[in-house]
């Protein structure tokens, strides 16, 4: 029986699962979305607010446990000096899951996107407000 064992196991080793998540996440900080499958992007979801939490302690030994998962530190300085401070004051939902409609071609498996959520919010608030813009320049 599997009572208290959390996380999938994707049919992958220990190693092989551990290697995708981070670089799953590291996909994610990187580019703010992206496109996988669904039950990849519900793991993943708990690992990269994981991350944003510790961005939001901003300390020293905050910094050197998201090293340990990132492995990378201009993705350590980006996520501590531009993600961190976008979730300050919340308290969590720091991702969002949109599924899509079509599933993948080869295998049919469920596909979406998982994003920032803050990363969103500002897109639509620069393209709600270029073309009022550009109207009161005309």
């Amino acid at each position: 029986m599997r009572h208290n064992k959390s996380g999938r196991k994707f049919n992958r080793s220990g190693s092989h699962r551990k290697a995708m998540l981070k670089n799953l996440v590291r996909s994610l900080l990187t580019y703010e979305h992206i496109r996988t499958t669904e039950p990849k992007a519900k793991e993943l979801r708990s690992s990269c607010e994981k991350l944003i939490t510790l961005a939001l302690r901003n300390d020293l030994h905050s910094r050197r446990l998201a090293y340990k998962t990132l492995e990378n530190h201009g993705l350590v300085k980006k996520l501590f000096d531009e993600i961190g401070p976008r979730y300050e004051g919340g308290g969590g939902g720091y991702t969002r899951i949109i599924k899509l409609a079509e599933p993948r071609k080869g295998d049919c498996a469920p596909m979406c996107i998982i994003e920032l959520t803050k990363r969103a919010v500002a897109e639509e608030a620069a393209a709600t407000e270029a073309p009022a813009e550009a109207a009161q320049e005309a």
